[in-house]
């Protein structure tokens, strides 16, 4: 199989039919066998309904119901699953993304040897409010990851197969599979892709899209970034906030052993006025009775936690590379076997 179009659907019933109509005509013309993988995600209105009619229709598509909704990168983990392609390509159901745009994808990755091609929808056919969040967070995406791509959010990409082997997608993260990919040293590119305006239904994302993928983004940034070398993170963490307590420990120290000397040199002056005796006793505080003592307290505690917590974080990462070396061989030369 040369190419997998893998489609999750959640309540996009009126959009199918075009839209298997659109890709029928398109992979037709590829010559090239593929195969349309809809996974419906625990939809409410006729969707399953109407890819069992095109399932029967056309033996090409495969069908997957989901139990119920359990989100986009789930739904694309299970279409991904069962593709048979050395290419996977990724589109949403709802008529935005247009099909005749694989090709390019598909030219662009195997003529310029790229290993995930991402779309990019310079003129986005959506609301203002969803537009420049969307560009808000691509721009702080790039920045964070390294991975500089004008649209991480979009759902229109083109993968070789074996990246999945590599890359598991939960949560939120089906936004983030090029930068997982490059972590992982594959080739990552983007094209610029024709988008349409919405003609059925409405976005399935809210507000709370933003806050969930801004929380898998810090995710991804610690497995990309300290996935192999946790302690790096916690044990940089805990030394900052140990040696932030312990310089104040020691500050406050010499702070009360100068009271004391003061004290000391006042009762040795006979002629010392109380005004003298009142200052010296107004910084004469115990160390217990400043509350930047506490704080120094918990810092140094809490950095000793971080420190444990980075060893421990090692401890599993060493075991789990024994299953997963930390690199990746992009090709072999010669013998692969040496007796």
């Amino acid at each position: 199989m040369d190419l997998s179009v893998v489609i999750p659907v959640y309540n996009e019933s009126e959009s199918l039919a075009a839209l298997h109509a659109e890709l029928r005509a398109v992979l037709d013309g590829l010559e090239r066998t593929s195969e349309i993988i809809f996974v419906d995600d625990g939809s409410t209105d006729a969707s399953w309904r109407r890819i069992e009619e095109l399932a029967a229709g056309d033996a090409s598509v495969q069908a997957i119901g989901l139990r119920r909704n359990f989100g986009k990168s789930a739904a694309l983990q299970a279409g991904i699953e069962s593709a048979r392609g050395t290419w996977i390509l990724t589109l949403d159901a709802d008529l935005q993304d247009d099909p005749a745009e694989i090709p390019r994808f598909l030219a662009k990755a195997e003529d310029e040897g790229y290993d995930v091609v991402s779309g990019w929808k310079r003129v986005r056919r959506d609301p203002w409010h969803k537009v420049w969040p969307s560009r808000l967070f691509n721009v702080v995406v790039s920045r964070l990851t390294g991975v500089k791509l004008h649209d991480h959010n979009c759902g229109f990409k083109c993968y070789r197969r074996e990246v999945f082997e590599d890359v598991r997608l939960y949560g939120e993260r089906h936004r983030f599979v090029p930068v997982l990919a490059a972590a992982f040293g594959w080739r990552v590119g983007e094209i610029e892709v024709h988008h349409r305006p919405r003609r059925h239904g409405h976005s399935k994302y809210g507000a709370g899209r933003f806050i969930k993928g801004f929380l898998d983004l810090l995710t991804v940034r610690f497995l990309t970034g300290f996935g192999r070398r946790p302690q790096h993170l916690f044990g940089t963490l805990g030394l900052l906030l140990a040696g932030f307590g312990l310089a104040v420990l020691l500050w406050l120290t010499a702070v009360w052993c100068g009271s004391r000397i003061d004290n000391m040199r006042l009762a040795w002056q006979p002629a010392a006025s109380p005004a003298m005796w009142e200052s010296v006793r107004a910084n004469d505080l115990h160390l217990h009775e400043r509350a930047l003592f506490y704080y120094a307290i918990v810092a140094m505690l809490l950095g000793v936690q971080l420190v444990s917590l980075g060893f421990l974080a090692e401890l599993i990462t060493a075991q789990g590379a024994r299953a997963n070396p930390p690199y990746k061989v992009r090709r072999r030369l010669g013998r692969e076997e040496h007796g």
